[in-house]
This record gives C-alpha cells, structure tokens and sequence, in this order.
C-alpha cells in the first residue's frame, strides 16, 4: 500500500491504537488483504506490537494475510448446503477457473472460498460472489453467474 493510502487511513483514526481493528478493516477494503509490510508500518505509527496485529489479523476470518483476487468467490458447506450440492459447485469452480478451494488464480482475478456456514441455509447451496448471495445453486446458474466475469477475462 503507498504511503499517501495509509497516511489517509492512519490519519482518519487519528492515529490511536484504540482503532486498530478499524483501521484494518479499511487497509482490507483498500488491498483487499494485508499487506506484511503496511502491518509493520501500522505497528510502528501507532506503536502497538507487530503480534497484536497478527493476533487480530488471524482471529478474525475477515483478513487475510495472503493477497487475494479482484473477485471473491465464497461457497458455503454448512450442513443444508452440503447436502443440496455444494461440493459439486466448488468442484465445478475449481474446474472452470482451475483454481482449487482456498487459492486465488495466477491473474489475480478470482479467490475461492470456502465456509462452514453463513446462517442462510434455506438459500442452500448458497454462492457468494463479490458480496452478492446467490442461492439454490446449480452449476448451470452459476455459469450464469459467472458469465459477466469471464467475459472481462
């Protein structure tokens, strides 16, 4: 991240530890993960120990310390959706975009995830993707899904 984006981000907290945990969310927002050496810097400027921030950073499902790609995939295998097929989607991702579960693809465009649950389990099998729920899944709709994607590729 340039030091201009996380001055603003520091700046906008006023620099307290305090609001570390916010100040993280938004250093995600902007790179969509976080980068080793901005948590060195935001350990540094607010003088909060480099393992607070990696205690917070792998708590929290929410960040990642790996980069991730422009578009998340997230496919939840909570018990409704597993057994309405939700193996078969994460199957048929991985085969579309030859990307296996947990990775991102080499061109950076597409993370896929999986969850144990996301508490929507009458939309099952429930695909998330950029933040948009997706439910009652089927490979076919996910293609669908997937088509305005592909074509920026």
């Amino acid at each position: 991240m340039d030091a201009k984006k996380l001055n603003t981000i520091l700046d906008k907290y006023r620099r307290e530890p305090s609001a570390l945990l916010a100040i993280l969310q938004d250093i995600q927002d902007e790179e969509n993960y976080l980068p080793k050496d901005t948590i060195r810097q935001v350990a540094g400027e607010l003088g909060v120990p480099l393992a607070r921030i990696y205690a917070l950073s792998t708590f929290f499902s929410s960040f990642s310390l790996e980069p991730r790609g422009k578009h998340i995939c997230t496919v939840c295998m909570g018990t409704a959706c597993h057994v309405r097929g939700a193996p078969r989607l994460v199957e048929h991702i991985e085969r579309e975009f030859d990307v296996p579960a947990g990775q991102t693809t080499p061109d950076m465009q597409l993370t896929l995830e999986t969850v144990n649950c996301v508490g929507a389990c009458a939309l099952g099998p429930l695909v998330i993707l950029d933040g948009e729920y997706h439910g009652n899944m089927n490979p076919a709709k996910l293609d669908r899904v997937f088509r305005p994607l592909k074509k920026k590729e």
